[in-house]
């Protein structure tokens, strides 16, 4: 208060001397301070009052009842004690502990590649492929409240609008004007075969396993996640074919029994295995260390990027170097560019989604399967010499879709806790 009395009197000084010369102006703003000092004496009592007042207040209040911020004020003047580095450096290993294991597991799978390869003497694809990513689904299932599925399978609009970004959004709106746009502009940059692989990669549904687990690890919707994970694959023997179809004009034969024996068998079974778990005493023990088994969902990613890796470094993609790295920039580029958009639009308040769900919708919609979409293209596109170009987009979306998103993921649930 008296800083601002003092404003206002140096205001008044200044624009009485403005229009007189310096004796008068001397003069003037003396008269002036010594009219205005019985007033500012009077501003600066009633301000030094309310502090005595203030601190009368804090000194006879319970220490008990003190917040902690108080108490740190009264005590110490606000200065917070020196932290040791050793209790930075652990607080920031807790914090960033996901993170630093997914650097690990590439630095480690480029270090050693022929250790986590698929066929390799760790058998990587048996204990992290098989087992690993069943585990993740039957937890899954154990976690989920069959009402939440219910609901989450009877959102309508969230459903649709990620089905449609999928078959409609990515192969039209993305798909077919980044290839036209590089056939026309950079010709030379990319073989036509590698270009058509683009277009192929937007045609596939989304992943089966990766979406729900980052979506968790995102504290997401898993309900919804799961549910258009399992819709979106279902749909993906169908629609994927038929997209390939409209734009390479070729007829294809699939055998669809077999495709949805092997997703049934890989997501909905241990699914429901968990949700029968949930009658037993098995829920309870989950419910009481459902940390270590968020740990666990946690190093089976860990280890699924390790082994993606693994098969990267040592088997390659069979494209030439200048061709990969121009991939990983435009695959990089694209997936965190969807992410940000997605996220945007799902968030919009015309739509009313939930923070759950539109962290679910963005993962499911921004994501393209690889666990589908091998099997799928080798039997579409079989004899066919470009199949190794046609493929090479989806193995290099894969490792990226993984690295990318769990630093996404570790993003939003740190942004959650704030």
């Amino acid at each position: 208060m008296r800083y601002h009395s003092s404003i206002v009197l140096l205001s008044l000084v200044a624009l009485s001397c403005s229009s007189k010369s310096s004796s008068e102006a001397f003069s003037a703003g003396r008269s002036l301070l010594d009219r205005t000092s019985p007033l500012l004496q009077h501003v600066a009592f009633q301000s030094s009052s309310k502090t005595t007042t203030r601190n009368d207040l804090h000194m006879n209040q319970d220490p008990a009842s003190l917040s902690e911020l108080q108490m740190s004020s009264l005590s110490g003047g606000g200065q917070n004690e020196p932290v040791s580095l050793s209790t930075q450096i652990t607080n920031f290993t807790q914090k960033n502990s996901f993170l630093l294991g997914m650097a690990m597991a590439v630095m480690f799978a480029k270090a050693f590649p022929s250790l986590g390869v698929n066929g390799g003497i760790m058998r990587p694809e048996l204990f992290i492929g098989k087992f690993g990513v069943t585990c993740i689904f039957l937890l899954s299932g154990i976690s989920l409240e069959l009402s939440e599925l219910k609901r989450a399978i009877a959102n309508v609009k969230l459903n649709f609008l990620v089905q449609a970004g999928s078959f409609l959004a990515w192969p039209f709106l993305v798909g077919v004007p980044l290839t036209n746009a590089i056939n026309k502009f950079l010709p030379n940059l990319l073989p036509k075969a590698l270009v058509e692989g683009l277009l192929i990669l937007t045609c596939l549904p989304t992943t089966v396993n990766m979406c729900v687990l980052l979506t968790g690890a995102a504290e997401g919707n898993v309900a919804a996640s799961l549910a258009n994970a399992v819709m979106g694959n279902m749909m993906g023997i169908f629609l994927t074919p038929a997209l390939l179809m409209h734009f390479f004009g070729t007829q294809i034969e699939l055998p669809f029994l077999n495709m949805v024996l092997k997703l049934c068998n890989k997501v909905l079974l241990p699914v429901a295995v968990g949700q029968a778990l949930r009658a037993t005493p098995a829920k309870q023990f989950f419910v009481n260390n459902k940390k270590t088994f968020k740990s666990l969902q946690e190093f089976i990613l860990i280890g699924l990027v390790w082994n993606a890796f693994c098969n990267a470094f040592t088997k390659g993609l069979g494209i030439e170097f200048s061709h990969g790295v121009f991939l990983l920039g435009l695959l990089s580029s694209l997936h965190l560019g969807s992410f940000k958009l997605l996220m945007k639009f799902f968030s919009s308040k015309a739509l009313n989604f939930s923070r759950e769900d539109v962290i679910a919708a963005t993962f499911c919609t921004s994501h393209k399967t690889l666990a589908f979409g091998l099997p799928l293209l080798n039997t579409i596109f079989e004899g066919n010499p470009n199949l190794a170009a046609y493929c090479a987009p989806v193995m290099f979306i894969h490792p990226l879709q993984l690295l990318l998103g769990s630093v996404l993921a570790s993003k939003l649930k740190e942004d959650n806790e704030k």
